[in-house]
């Protein structure tokens, strides 16, 4: 005899009235979300395969085909050219690919080696004053990445900014660098200009994974730490032993979301730096921005997106084969 007989439940059937409320009140969403979310990714996808512009008349059909011919995997095929002699927009992409993935590979574990200990030390301190310092390094996070960028534009100011303020007040002279306009500033090989977009973003973003750290410590059972204590395990090894393994699955998250907006840095870059000097900040999105609205060449912009987009997923599904852990608390 079936299972489900000696389970007790039915299944209850809608009745007309209540189908066409639950018909009525998703409609709308679907619509919204087919619109907005769907019909976009599609379009970006199927603007890979065109050399689309706005401002040349296509066919009948969204403006595809006509004078915005179907070019196939010629975008994808020129991204692989590695000639000196390939076309601007090849080489500035490559170039953006190289500055993207050293942004990341800078942004992810400064990120955790910085908010990790963070959050264990916050949690040290009184019960009292937890809030107000969780308070104090989530706010930049609520700031507009515009005005944080404006701000930090300020403080690396040649003539004006605080930071060329202070080394005069260190050196007893008048200090004047270029932190954002001079290309020949490098760091072992790393533009100056870069790393200072690095400080501004980590400044905003340390606050969103510090709270998730933060609310890990606070899950993990107090009867481990209390066996850890008994067994003689002093700080140091209370924090590699039990609360670093503890936290890998958090750690896998954070690191994942933390790629991903790393990824997707546009704002910051585009007020504080433009790409510049000589491309050296041009990341990916900006690329993106400026081929499909300053140049108008929206087939090339929607490839870069799609192969942006495999990247992200690729790097994801790495970092959650690799980090993953097979047991729970």
């Amino acid at each position: 005899m079936p299972l489900r007989r000696y389970t007790g439940i039915r299944k209850r059937r809608l009745d007309a009235s209540q189908r066409a409320f639950l018909r009525y009140t998703l409609l709308p969403m679907v619509l919204y979300m087919g619109f907005w979310t769907l019909f976009p990714l599609l379009w970006g996808f199927a603007l890979a395969f065109f050399e689309y512009s706005p401002r040349r008349a296509g066919g009948t059909f969204l403006g595809l085909g006509g004078e915005n011919p179907f070019v196939g995997l010629a975008h994808f095929r020129a991204m692989l050219d590695f000639s000196p002699d390939a076309p601007l927009h090849v080489r500035t992409f490559h170039l953006s690919f190289k500055v993207t993935l050293l942004f990341v590979a800078l942004v992810v574990p400064m990120n955790l080696l910085i908010t990790l200990p963070l959050a264990v030390l916050i949690e040290s301190v009184h019960r009292r004053m937890r809030p107000l310092f969780r308070t104090i390094f989530f706010l930049p996070v609520l700031a507009p990445s515009v005005g944080v960028a404006i701000m930090w534009g300020y403080l690396y100011h040649p003539q004006r900014g605080l930071l060329n303020a202070i080394l005069g007040k260190i050196l007893g002279r008048t200090v004047v660098i270029n932190w954002l306009g001079d290309p020949k500033l490098t760091f072992w090989g790393i533009p100056v200009a870069l790393l200072a977009v690095i400080f501004a973003y980590l400044w905003q973003d340390l606050g969103y994974n510090l709270v998730i750290f933060i609310a890990a410590l606070q899950n993990i059972p107090d009867a481990i730490k209390d066996a850890a204590r008994i067994d003689g395990a002093n700080p140091f090894q209370m924090f590699f032993r039990v609360t670093l393994p503890m936290l890998m699955p958090t750690i896998q998250l954070t690191a994942i979301l933390t790629m991903i907006s790393a990824f997707q840095v546009f704002d910051l870059v585009q007020v504080m730096t433009d790409g510049g000097p000589k491309y050296q900040t041009q990341v990916l999105l900006l690329h993106i921005y400026n081929y499909a609205f300053r140049f108008q060449r929206m087939g090339w912009a929607a490839a870069v997106s799609l192969v942006m987009f495999l990247v992200i997923l690729s790097l994801s599904l790495l970092q959650a084969r690799f980090l993953r852990t097979r047991w729970e608390y």
